[in-house]
């Protein structure tokens, strides 16, 4: 007779394993859900970097200047997916690792990963499982930089949507972390990190 925790855990394996088939997207009106820019861009690049700064976010399209504010904001060990170390070769006074080490998970202050795409009417970054080579290394740095291919900014979100493909978990990051559960009080960096970059790259 099996133990009441192998009752429990045989539970939840049944629960957990994959549906045979997995249920179609709604139908539904694209039209109702877009919002439209609040000025005039000549590109969804602009676009994007403006709603990102009004949601508290920074842009960068430069690995020095970026490294730069890294640097004075005293931030210099951190964590890169190790498809995207190239980008900041030659780049003096980081300390940059490309395994995710448990033990350093209190001193890592920046971490750099890839983003599946950025939503320009929002500013919105879209992180998922697929492309996120850490997902520690993502959310547990007080600075998350997100790199984004230019091509890769979409217009609005129904054509982000449309990249879920078969990703088991997809992340919507307007900004940084933020709350104002406690008295109506705003306070950044409560969930996640604190400082949100995007670092838009052209291939």
């Amino acid at each position: 007779m099996s133990s009441d925790r192998e009752t429990i855990f045989s539970a939840i394996r049944a629960a957990l394993d994959p549906l045979p088939k997995r249920t179609a997207k709604p139908d539904w009106p694209t039209e109702l859900v877009i919002s439209n820019p609040s000025g005039t861009f000549d590109s969804l690049k602009a676009q994007f970097a403006d709603r990102l700064a009004f949601a508290s976010g920074r842009y960068y399209d430069s690995v020095p200047v970026l490294a730069d504010f890294l640097k004075a904001e005293g931030s210099i060990l951190g964590y890169c997916d190790p498809t995207l170390i190239s980008l900041f070769e030659g780049i003096e006074g980081l300390e940059i690792d490309t395994d995710f080490d448990d033990s350093k998970i209190n001193d890592y202050t920046f971490g750099i990963t890839r983003a599946t795409a950025g939503v320009a009417e929002s500013g919105t970054i879209m992180l998922t499982d697929t492309d996120t080579s850490c997902r520690l290394g993502a959310l547990a740095p007080w600075i998350h930089i997100a790199v984004l291919n230019e091509a890769d900014i979409v217009p609005h979100f129904p054509a982000a949507i449309e990249r879920f493909g078969d990703d088991p978990s997809i992340i919507f990051a307007t900004g940084p972390s933020k709350t104002a559960d406690v008295e109506g009080i705003l306070i950044e960096g409560v969930h996640g990190p604190g400082i949100q970059i995007a670092l838009v790259i052209s291939k």
